[in-house]
């Protein structure tokens, strides 16, 4: 099933959700200890559908943005949680965030973290509501192997929200400094 989530954790005791900008992820090492992610590791895993994830490089005193991808740009998934809050209002607002772990060899260079990306053969035991062994599913937590992955610089031009189209993960040297991708 699919369903359509706020971005950022918002655990189902909060009084209201202005903390949840802050949990867009959890460390996979710890979410297990910590209230905010406890019970929706044990009961509440889900699968973040994604093509691409993007980190930013310090290069002095700016920063290069680069592009992640599994294999050649295929779909993959995101290891997440998700839960349900009851608003002051008496409206159900279901939220997630994703899981992330320490770095590969293709990400280490570029950030010290990586999200989770389970292999597609994890995904049943995953989200598998019959296994509340948070043990179990923290083994299905560990960097993705970077041999299956690739990344390039692309464009400051994704730091602008109002971008949303090719050129912002299109690599650096194909884009023009107006963001036009050249042919």
């Amino acid at each position: 099933m699919m369903s359509l989530v706020r971005w950022g954790l918002i655990p189902s005791w909060l009084k209201d959700a202005s903390g949840a900008a802050r949990m867009i992820n959890a460390r996979s090492e710890t979410a297990h200890a910590l209230p905010a992610f406890k019970v929706a590791l044990k009961l509440r895993r889900c699968l973040v559908p994604a093509d691409a994830f993007y980190e930013w490089a310090k290069r002095g005193s700016s920063k290069q943005p680069y592009c992640f991808e599994v294999k050649k740009g295929e779909l993959f998934a995101f290891a997440g949680l998700w839960e349900c809050w009851n608003d002051p209002s008496g409206n159900w607002i279901k939220s997630c965030s994703i899981l992330t772990t320490t770095p590969n060899a293709e990400t280490a260079s570029v950030h010290d973290r990586m999200p989770v990306i389970l292999e597609p053969e994890s995904y049943d035991l995953w989200l598998d509501p019959g296994m509340p062994d948070t043990a179990a599913a923290q083994d299905l937590l560990k960097p993705y192997d970077a041999a299956l992955m690739r990344s390039y610089p692309i464009s400051t031009r994704i730091n602008n929200v109002a971008n949303d189209d090719e050129a912002c993960s299109t690599p650096a040297s194909a884009v023009d400094t107006q963001g036009q991708v050249f042919s």
